[in-house]
């Protein structure tokens, strides 16, 4: 008999190729989505897939949809980093509540097995450049990032699920690129590199991996990780100068030359508002963003390569696979 799979947040970019993965192995695979989602990024595969409605805010939603589920891969999620108050709400709602009404529904339903799909920023930030390992003590609360606090707040819900006797292994995405980033998560700074629109880079660095390892390694966690534990899987850990080099190297753009403290944004950013400069520089540069991206988001993934076979890859690979997919399908 097979397995019954079931994949929130299915439609996202991490969720809609971790389905395209599964569907080609011998499971049944279920996908959470609402009555407002796209299902374009199940082209080609839709047939495959068994469609169900539901919510991750909406508890009474979750416990049909799990109804004879065996494994589910938790990959819902809200992404801001902006620094609008008015996002918090949301912000809890689907990053904190929607895991703790998801794993009560498990626990109900019987599942067998839970993957927390989970962020580097519920890691930390590194003091210097040395990589943090999936024993670091949290610490974005010094940025105020509310993003972070979500996820940070999470894996505190999946310990608590543990506790209650529920199988939970949570994983921990990096800067992730790769094929299918309708919404430029990621990829939004491959597209204002080529377009002309990262006119400086942040003095901090980040760990970037490509979709298709990490989406590799969340089934493998599913598989082989230990009850409770967390594994990071990241990559080349990268100062964004090096990154935008070799985002200009892939695409032919001019290369990012003019380095920006942090110290030093808030006035730039109050002078191109005053200047009407908004819509011609990255969205990405707005002042929480630039503080995280001040700081080294560096991460050591060798749990994940020692425990789970994860494989790596140099960067470069996956900036190139993300640009010639964005300009395949018009979306530069």
């Amino acid at each position: 008999m097979q397995k019954k799979i079931l994949v929130t947040g299915a439609t996202g970019f991490i969720g809609s190729r971790l389905v395209r993965k599964l569907v080609s192995g011998e499971g049944e695979v279920f996908a959470l989505v609402r009555n407002s989602s796209r299902l374009a990024p199940f082209s080609g595969v839709l047939d495959k897939i068994n469609l169900v409605e539901g919510d991750v805010t909406d508890r009474s939603s979750l416990d049909k949809a799990l109804e004879g589920i065996d494994e589910v891969y938790h990959v819902a999620g809200y992404t801001y980093m902006g620094g609008e108050e008015s996002r918090d709400d949301l912000l809890y709602a689907i990053n904190v509540d929607g895991p703790r009404n998801l794993l009560r529904a498990a626990l109900g339903a019987g599942v067998s097995r839970v993957v927390h799909v989970s962020s580097i920023t519920a890691v930390g930030m590194c003091d210097g450049r040395t990589p943090l390992d999936e024993s670091a003590i949290w610490n974005f609360d010094t940025v105020g990032l509310t993003y972070a606090e979500t996820k940070y707040r999470a894996e505190q819900v999946v310990q608590q699920a543990v506790m209650d006797g529920l199988d939970c292994v949570i994983v921990n995405p990096a800067f992730v690129f790769g094929a299918g980033d309708v919404n430029f998560n990621a990829g939004r700074i491959i597209k204002d590199v080529y377009r002309r629109r990262m006119p400086v880079y942040p003095l901090g660095g980040i760990c970037v991996v490509d979709v298709e390892i990490v989406v590799d390694t969340i089934i493998r966690a599913m598989k082989r990780g230990r009850t409770g534990e967390r594994y990071i899987i990241g990559g080349d850990n990268l100062t964004y100068k090096q990154l935008a080099d070799t985002i200009s190297r892939v695409t032919g753009a001019p290369r990012v030359m003019v380095p920006l403290p942090f110290m030093l944004a808030k006035p730039l950013l109050s002078l191109m508002k005053r200047l009407h400069f908004g819509k011609r520089v990255s969205k990405l540069f707005n002042l929480s963003m630039f503080r995280v991206a001040s700081e080294f988001l560096f991460f050591d993934s060798s749990k994940a390569e020692r425990e789970l076979g994860m494989q790596h890859e140099a960067h470069e690979f996956s900036i190139r696979r993300a640009f010639e997919w964005y300009l395949k399908h018009g979306l530069l």
